[in-house]
């Protein structure tokens, strides 16, 4: 049976190599329950969980690692760049190889990859080794991760959609929240080899529920060949952008190397387009984004995720240094934002389901500006604090289920997967940006950057204006959302190859 058809007890099983080939079928006995298509949420949500969990736990282990390694810090970095460039420049591309043949199928190699990559970092003999190892592990969670919500919409009843992606929404968010906290126990409980090795047994865990209760992909595109340049422009340019904003706080924005990184993302990503354009058969349809309803989702998403990884980035170091609480302290303080996120989610997709897209997506990203400026105007540790991250968080929770489900909503169903790529690239690229360009703004108002600002009245300085350029973000993103209408969360639209 080809891969991407519908479940049928009569099909015959395939035999031999095909077996690798072919998504094998669900049990007949949860094919029929009622509620399969929670059992579908409920797994992908494991490897959303993993998968955001593996981009932040490696955090707090890096100067373990240095100490360990006998290296510099620039070189244990890579452990965690490498994952999320792998994860941001492949995640697109490996979304349209699913379309092609078997959303399925890849996540079940996905966790595959994963663990292999996993096990392999828990028993890396050095850093070059482990930094290699890593790039086989993000690219694993690139297929988890292009994967995980168009497995959700072919799953779900349209009316149920926004829920859906809510509770995954959630996973991802703890994921990330609880990855620093997770990692700094398991280090102190076992070394930092134990960050990786207790992944091994989970994923195995998750690959067993994708390889039962995920059903078998539906409306397919058609099969053509890998656009192999468009995925090598993409992926230079994608790179050239994170490292330079990775690297440009610490080297120097106007550095030869870090204007050299700007220059091999502008030129490669010039060809990318390119090449998107003329070519038969694209890696990425870019007429995707003539429809509203996708672009103002993306481009709203984007600057979503910039001000939340903005938040999280910059408070750490007012909570420290100005409000002198411990590391401990602060990151049980700064928790209460995903925390909250989480919570929020599921609730806010369900109602999306009911009023549509653009109350919630609108009305949360006012509301997360309208904390973030009450934040600024008094930034003290405590109560209050405590009361505006929740707000904080409350508000991204309100917008990103119902914006992510009309995103999906707006693609055609034979690219959802590419559309999920899509939605996940945004997501690394929110955290890449959220962190150098609020960074940029903190160094700028307290002249010094926020690693090395250890004046109270720098910090704080810099912590209003960084708060101050997030909530003006979140407005931004508040006007593009309301760019889409209020169209159904789902629908079966068509794209030709031409867009």
């Amino acid at each position: 049976m080809a891969m991407g058809t519908a479940e049928t007890a009569s099909t015959p099983s395939p035999h031999g190599w095909r077996r690798l080939v072919t998504e094998p079928r669900r049990p007949a006995s949860i094919a029929a329950r009622p509620n399969a298509h929670w059992y579908v949420v409920g797994t992908v949500c494991v490897g959303a969980f993993m998968g955001q969990l593996d981009a932040s736990i490696v955090v707090l282990a890096l100067p373990t690692l240095q100490r360990s390694f006998h290296t510099t810090l620039g070189a244990v970095e890579w452990v965690s760049l490498a994952y999320l460039l792998v994860l941001v420049a492949m995640v697109t591309a490996v979304g349209r190889f699913a379309d092609m043949v078997g959303r399925k199928l890849l996540y079940i190699y996905g966790f595959a990859i994963f663990i292999v990559g996993t096990a392999l970092c828990g028993i890396a003999p050095s850093i070059p080794l482990l930094v290699v190892f890593r790039v086989l592990q993000g690219f694993g969670a690139a297929m988890l991760q292009a994967n995980s919500v168009a497995l959700i919409v072919h799953a779900m009843p349209p009316k149920k959609l926004g829920q859906a992606i809510g509770v995954q929404g959630a996973a991802q968010a703890l994921g990330l929240s609880l990855g620093p906290a997770v990692g700094g126990l398991l280090v102190v409980l076992g070394g930092w080899r134990l960050i990786f090795l207790v992944n091994v047994p989970a994923g195995m865990i998750g690959m067993a529920l994708g390889w039962f209760l995920l059903p078998r992909s539906r409306q397919l595109a058609e099969r053509q060949r890998i656009d192999w340049w468009g995925i090598a422009t993409f992926g230079a340019a994608i790179s050239g952008l994170l490292l330079a904003l990775s690297f440009g706080d610490e080297t120097g924005w106007l550095s030869p190397q870090i204007l050299g990184f700007f220059a091999v993302a502008a030129v490669f990503g010039a060809l990318f387009l390119r090449r998107e354009l003329t070519a038969r058969a694209p890696m990425m349809q870019l007429g995707i984004f003539k429809v509203i309803a996708f672009s103002a989702g993306i481009s709203s998403g984007l600057l979503s995720y910039l001000a939340l990884f903005g938040v999280l980035f910059v408070l750490p170091f007012y909570l420290e240094f100005a409000g002198h609480l411990d590391p401990g302290t602060a990151g049980l303080e700064l928790i209460v934002l995903p925390v909250a996120l989480g919570i929020t989610a599921p609730i806010a997709g369900n109602i999306a389901d009911r009023f549509g897209a653009r109350p919630l997506t609108v009305g949360g990203m006012v509301v997360a500006a309208v904390s973030l400026v009450a934040i600024s105007l008094h930034p003290v540790p405590g109560g209050v604090l405590l009361l505006e991250l929740a707000m904080t968080g409350v508000g991204l929770g309100m917008f990103t289920p119902p914006n992510n489900a009309a995103i999906m909503g707006a693609a055609p169903r034979q690219h959802s997967g590419m559309a999920s790529g899509i939605l996940n690239m945004t997501r690394g690229m929110g955290t890449s940006l959220g962190v150098a360009l609020t960074g940029l703004v903190f160094g700028l108002a307290a002249g010094t950057t926020a690693s090395h600002a250890q004046s109270p009245a720098l910090v704080t300085k810099g912590l209003v204006a960084a708060l101050l350029f997030l909530a003006a973000i979140s407005l931004v993103a508040a006007a593009l959302a309301a760019l889409r209408g209020n169209s159904e969360l789902n629908s079966d639209r068509t794209l030709t190859a031409e867009g």
